[in-house]
Parts: structure tokens; sequence; C-alpha cells
């Protein structure tokens, strides 16, 4: 399961472009910085793969298996 922690998220989607399973997707509201961070939208799908994790160059994003 990604964790993605809002504050550092700038928006950019690379993860949601990399997630083979289409686990990602923009927050519809914005972060204090006024950046729309990523977030889980399908976190059940997440095959915990680490794309999303390796492409973020905000290092805003944890992998978890469960």
């Amino acid at each position: 399961k990604p964790v993605i922690d809002r504050e550092r998220c700038k928006g950019c989607l690379l993860c949601a472009k990399a997630c083979p399973t289409k686990v990602l997707g923009p927050e519809t509201k914005p972060n204090s910085w006024g950046y729309y961070p990523s977030m889980a939208i399908y976190p059940d799908k997440c095959i915990a793969c680490g794309n999303c994790y390796q492409v973020c160059p905000d290092v805003a994003i944890t992998v978890y298996k469960l």
C-alpha cells in the first residue's frame, strides 16, 4: 500500500504514470503549499512494485506490503 506525505508531494503525478495498476491519482484538496498531491485511489489494487517510490522526485512515497 502506498502512503504519500501530502506536504512533501508537489502533485507532479509521475507516480501515477509509473503505476502499472493505476492505484494513484490526484487529490481534490490542495496541501498547505497549494499543490494537489497524489493519493491512493485504489489502495487494494497495489502490488507493492515500488515504481511510484522510485520515480518520486520529492521522496514523498513509502510503499508497504500488506
